[in-house]
């Protein structure tokens, strides 16, 4: 399946606004913690990266969306996914209505 395939059943799958912040949030403390892992040489601080960026995106599909990460269908489009809707987002670019009429 192409990411351009892809994309329309991500966003469908985060259509409540808390799911995306709370995506959006975990992606760029992950980022954010990643980097500072990179600059500190502090490999572990890797570990806490992916916790931070996963497990709260995780938790709010299940309490807000009720479904399943769409990881779990698909990871690298997902990682993708991730990435542009919340670019999307922060740009005010993101038009889930139309994904979900």
């Amino acid at each position: 399946m192409t990411f351009e395939e892809f994309y329309p059943t991500y966003l469908a799958a985060h259509a409540d606004h808390r799911t995306r912040a709370v995506h959006a949030t975990g992606l760029v403390s992950a980022l954010t913690v990643g980097c500072a892992a990179l600059v500190a040489r502090k490999p572990r601080w890797l570990l806490a990266a992916l916790a931070i960026g996963y497990l709260p995106a995780f938790a709010s599909h299940w309490i807000f969306e009720k479904n399943q990460p769409k990881t779990f269908e698909d990871p690298i489009n997902s990682v993708k996914g991730d990435f542009v809707m919340t670019y999307q987002l922060l740009t005010g670019t993101l038009d889930v209505d139309s994904v979900l009429k």
